[in-house]
């Protein structure tokens, strides 16, 4: 059923483009209906497969009709019938998916009715590893402990993106049910314990049909009471690398039953296999106590904005890129992935070393961030800061050669309970160191690097165990699966390595991009890494020819079409795109951008369901509700509601996410509007897919005239080409290629137009033709689905065909005559067919077009109403506000009035205050000439005393020396006096002299002491009188500035020109 799922399933979208596992297309149509679907993404209308060949439609219905029926349908006898177009192997995983079944309607194609049959499958598992038994339906029950429930019913599986979620898993739920046509009736073994595995048995054989380890599932719900879902159940759980997802879901017949079955379901979860009794040893499997666990290292950079992002690695090498000298974090997430459940209490330390197999000695101890359990509890992660300037550090923080690597070794010891000493993990690392300045693009992957560890834990005796210790175990052995490796190549080849683990107990390291594994699955959309590393001398080329081009944008170099098929430089590929699109000066397209992403689209619900599938295998576009599923949502958003006639159309949405790429999202709008209108990609998608289908007749004439015997081929196995190459048109090679060919490929179409599409797809069948000559129809289809994506994994491969696609010369008359010839068969077809049928398909066509036309009018009729409301609103808002300016404006003439009347009541009060200042100013003249008068007199009464004052003491001088003339004269008087004047000898007669002395001194003292009173009081006065003079004449001051302040006044100015205005008109009037 994996080979014909490409042709034999539809989507349960009316889209005019069905998704199919995530990424593969057919072409189908509303029932009945040749116009294309104008409501792309709804839900709610029913599909049809219609395949329109390019010969005869009927003979492709009976060819095709046993594919398009379900095997299921036979299997209700209790036996499956292999038939010609569906094999009798199991179905592989992927083959259920949204689009579970087909609604039992006919579907009219052509002039054959062709009644479509429910298609239901349910996907085996297939063996682990070598140990496990082989789940087929012949498989016995293997005997263990668990709980059997029979009358339950198997509505089948599809792919999910977020597990966890209960709204998506009830969704699905109610798909299923609601599609489900042949439930499938099974008995569910849900075990009691976490080690054991749920199965899925044949309750009439009682074989296994299909088996899920505990361990990976995620989730369980059960619909709601009330709902038609109360009677189901469902459980999502892991696919191979924990990168597909899938919901199982059940129908009991019983509905009492789901508690309790769910109950089993939380019983498994929560209990482990129970210890033995510590007296007692246990006695252990050969393998169970082996513990598998996944450790991840992550390096992450400071970038300079106060962030740390994730370094790049290098595609080719696995080695990470640093900078030197910029500060970085290393981060380790721990993951056990089999066996019991070892809780991990701490981190013990987290050390780095330069080098590789160093010592412990040589490794050094990291400062510790943080550590703790992630946010699903999974997994360990631990964070420590690096400090590359320390000296130990020094061989990883110096420029390396572009011909060497260095080896980095990273080591955590974590405390992890009932084991007796800390358990070290080493990761060994290649790195590359980058100068500081050299700039670093962002890379399209940033996989950390990921180890598969194998824990071996010996069970301590009884005896050894240390008192009121909970210790139950010891290392045995820590090997890596790096080592298992080595120890295999250089072993000898007879030698096999023991395989420990049980049944689903050892799971892979997640591979790389371009290391998946060779099995059914096919490529996910997003794989692959493009390095934007490049040759100097290509990139000075480039410089040149971008810096002539950029002087004139509207003429092409001549050296870039040779440039292009080389390939662009992924560094320069954004601006080298927009150059080619035309998209240069697109301010315009910029702004309707911005103003369509805030419309709402019709087809909003299949954008929202379509994102989540859009490389899913790229880590910018794999979070649900990341900033990259954000972009690429309003791209596809604002295109549909841009593109009214077109619309959202499933497969755009991966062309917009090539171009998210490699420039912002305004700029991967633009380009995404010219391709669809400039380059013809829409014209695709129009009139019933007249166009496609057109390309599809040149592409199989083209390959009758280059490769004849494929075509011949193809002609036997009835595959035409719209089976196969309808993803190739619709979405340009982009949905399920690596990333470094479907680049490329978009470097050739910017270039030389969609016409390129022909020369890749001839290269693909070319090269691939002897693969293909081998198969038949459903080998052919899987073949183009699965193993042709696989085998450009490898640029070599890659560049290799886009040489051979660049080589081939298709000329374009050509092409014109193939479209001529595919007119004329339209034509003869359409004469051919029924005048009734044509006339009716007519009819509705125009009956379409008629209500789309009514529609628009409706819309028309409701936008013109609404402008008028919204006009007759902005009049009436006008009318309000020439109202309210009225009213303004008599509130200013009122006021002028009062500026008037203040203004002369200020002209009055300033003609008084000046009259006021010119009295006071005559008042101080006089006051300051009447001080200035007293104080010549006061100088004149000073200056006679002085002189007064010099005159009594030259005569009191000359008396004194009189007096002493007449002492020495006497005798008797020398005799009592000495030279100086001092009293000799004391006597009556002698106080009589003094006493009469003294009283004279007094009295001298006395008009001493009156004289200088009088001329204290004479300053004093002056100093008062000075003291009001310059308080005059700063009063004299205040008032002259008030004066000049009156007269220099805006007011003052604006009344005096108004005046003046005034007076000028009353003199013209007079």
């Amino acid at each position: 059923m994996d080979d014909k799922a490409s042709v034999g399933k539809v989507s349960i979208s009316s889209d005019s483009v069905s998704t199919l596992n995530s990424e593969d297309f057919v072409l189908v149509s509303r029932l009945g209906d040749d116009t294309p679907s104008t409501n792309n993404g709804s839900d709610d209308e029913k599909t049809g497969l219609k395949i329109v060949g390019n010969g005869s439609e009927q003979q492709l219905q009976k060819e095709l009709e046993d594919v398009l029926m379900d095997s299921s349908m036979e299997g209700q006898t209790g036996a499956r019938q292999p038939s010609e177009a569906m094999p009798t192997s199991a179905t592989s995983e992927e083959s259920l998916t949204e689009d579970i079944s087909l609604t039992p309607s006919p579907v009219y194609s052509g002039l054959m009715v062709v009644a479509q049959k429910p298609e239901m499958s349910l996907p085996i598992k297939p063996p682990q590893d070598a140990d496990s038994s082989d789940s087929s339906p012949s498989t016995p029950i293997p005997e263990e402990d668990s709980i059997l429930f029979s009358k339950l019913t198997y509505l089948g599986c599809a792919s999910v993106n977020a597990p966890r979620s209960e709204v998506e898993a009830l969704r699905m739920m109610s798909i299923l049910r609601s599609q489900c046509q042949v439930p499938l009736d099974v008995t569910i073994s849900v075990p009691n314990v976490s080690e054991g595995i749920v199965r899925l048995l044949d309750p009439q054989i009682n074989t296994e049909i299909a088996n899920y380890p505990i361990y990976k599932i995620l989730f369980c719900v059960r619909g709601h009471d009330g709902t038609a879902e109360s009677d189901c159940f469902a459980f999502t759980e892991s696919h191979y690398n924990a990168e597909i997802f899938r919901i199982h879901v059940f129908r009991c017949e019983i509905q009492e039953a789901v508690s309790r079955i769910l109950y089993s379901f939380a019983t498994a979860f929560r209990r482990s296999a129970k210890l033995t009794p510590l007296f007692a040893p246990p006695t252990l499997t050969p393998d169970s106590d082996i513990f598998t666990f996944t450790v991840s290292l992550e390096i992450k950079e400071d970038d300079g904005k106060g962030y740390f992002s994730a370094v790049p690695k290098e595609k080719d090498k696995q080695c990470f890129k640093l900078r030197q000298g910029m500060d970085k974090k290393i981060v380790i997430c721990v993951q056990q992935a089999s066996n019991k459940e070892l809780i991990i209490e701490r981190c013990f330390g987290l050390l780095l070393s330069p080098g590789k197999d160093v010592r412990n000695s040589d490794m050094h101890l990291l400062d510790l961030e943080s550590m703790g359990k992630s946010s699903d509890g999974k997994s360990y992660i631990i964070t420590g800061s690096w400090n590359p300037n320390t000296p130990h550090f020094q061989a990883v923080n110096e420029e390396t050669p572009k011909d060497r690597l260095l080896y980095m070794t990273t080591a955590v010891d974590l405390v992890v309970t009932e084991v007796q000493e800390p358990v070290r993990f080493l990761l060994e690392t290649k790195v590359r160191v980058c100068p500081s300045s050299e700039r670093m693009f962002w890379p399209f992957s940033k996989r950390s690097y990921t180890e598969t560890f194998y824990l071996k834990l010996k069970q301590i005796d009884q005896k050894d165990r240390k008192s009121n210790s909970d210790t139950l175990y010891e290392v045995a052995s820590l090997e890596s699966e790096s080592e298992r490796e080595r120890i295999k190549t250089t072993a000898s080849p007879t030698i096999r390595m023991p395989h420990y683990g049980s049944q689903g107990s050892i799971i892979p390291s997640p591979p790389e991009d371009d290391e998946e594994e060779d099995n059914d699955e096919p490529l996910l959309s997003g794989s692959g890494d493009v390095s934007k590393e490049c040759g100097e001398k290509i990139l000075e080329t480039w410089g040149d020819l971008l810096s002539k081009w950029h002087l004139n944008l509207s003429v092409r170099p001549k050296p870039l079409p040779a440039l292009v098929r080389s390939g662009v430089p992924e560094a320069l590929r954004g601006e080298v795109w927009q150059l080619l699109a035309g998209c240069h000066n697109n301010d315009q397209m910029v702004e309707d951008y911005r103003i369509l992403i805030n419309k709402e689209s019709p087809q909003d619900s299949a954008i929202t369901r379509d994102i989540n599938r859009t490389f899913p295998a790229h880590d910018y576009f794999k979070d649900t509700g990341g900033d990259g599923q954000d972009s690429l949502y309003k791209i596809c958003k604002a295109y549909s509601v841009y593109d009214e006639e077109i619309g959202y159309c499933q497969g755009q949405s991966f062309l917009a996410a090539v171009l998210l790429l490699h420039m912002p999202e305004e700029q991967a709008f633009s380009v995404l509007v010219k391709i669809m209108f400039d380059y013809g990609l829409r014209e695709l998608f129009k009139q019933n897919f007249e166009d496609l289908h057109c390309k599809f007749y040149q592409l199989e004439r083209l390959m009758q005239e280059y490769i004849p015997d494929l075509y011949n081929h193809f002609l036997n196995i009835s595959l035409e080409a719209h089976m196969y190459a309808s993803q190739w048109f619709l979405t340009l090679f982009t949905a399920k290629f690596p990333l470094y060919m479907v680049f490329h490929i978009i470097d050739l179409l910017l270039c030389e137009g969609i016409s390129v599409i022909f020369n890749v797809a001839l290269g693909l069948l070319k090269t691939s033709k002897d693969d293909l000559l081998l198969t038949d129809f459903e080998g052919a289809l899987k073949y183009f689905r699965v193993q042709l994506p696989k085998r450009y994994r490898s640029e070599e491969n890659a560049k290799k065909l886009m040489e051979l696609a660049c080589s081939m010369k298709i000329n374009q008359k050509k092409l014109k005559k193939y479209e001529k010839e595919y007119l004329v068969l339209r034509e003869q077809q359409a004469q051919q067919e029924d005048p009734v049928e044509r006339f009716e398909r007519e009819n509705r066509r125009l009956q379409e077009a008629n209500m789309r036309l009514e529609q628009e009018n409706d819309d028309l009729a409701h936008e013109l109403v609404t402008s008028k409301i919204a006009l007759r609103k902005d009049l009436d808002n006008a009318e309000e506000k020439a109202d309210a300016l009225n009213k303004e404006l008599l509130m200013t003439k009122q006021k002028l009035v009062d500026a008037e009347d203040e203004k002369k009541r200020l002209e009055n009060e300033a003609a008084q205050l000046k009259e006021m200042c010119r009295r006071e100013l005559d008042k101080a003249e006089l006051e300051i000439k009447k001080n200035s008068s007293i104080i010549s007199d006061y100088k004149q009464i000073c200056s006679q005393l002085s002189k007064r004052l010099e005159r009594q003491q030259i005569g009191n001088k000359a008396d004194l020396d009189q007096i002493r003339g007449k002492v020495e004269g006497c005798d008797r008087c020398r005799e009592l006096f000495s030279k100086e004047g001092t009293l000799k000898i004391v006597s009556t007669s002698k106080d009589m002299s003094e006493e009469y002395q003294d009283k004279e001194k007094e009295l001298l003292k006395h008009q001493l002491r009156e004289m200088e009173l009088e001329l204290a009081q004479t300053k004093l006065q002056l100093v008062e009188a000075e003291c009001k003079i310059q308080d005059l004449e700063h009063h004299l001051g205040l008032a002259l500035n008030e004066v000049q302040a009156a007269k220099k006044t805006w007011f003052n100015r604006t009344i005096s020109s108004i005046k003046t205005a005034t007076g000028v008109q009353g003199k013209e009037t007079s």
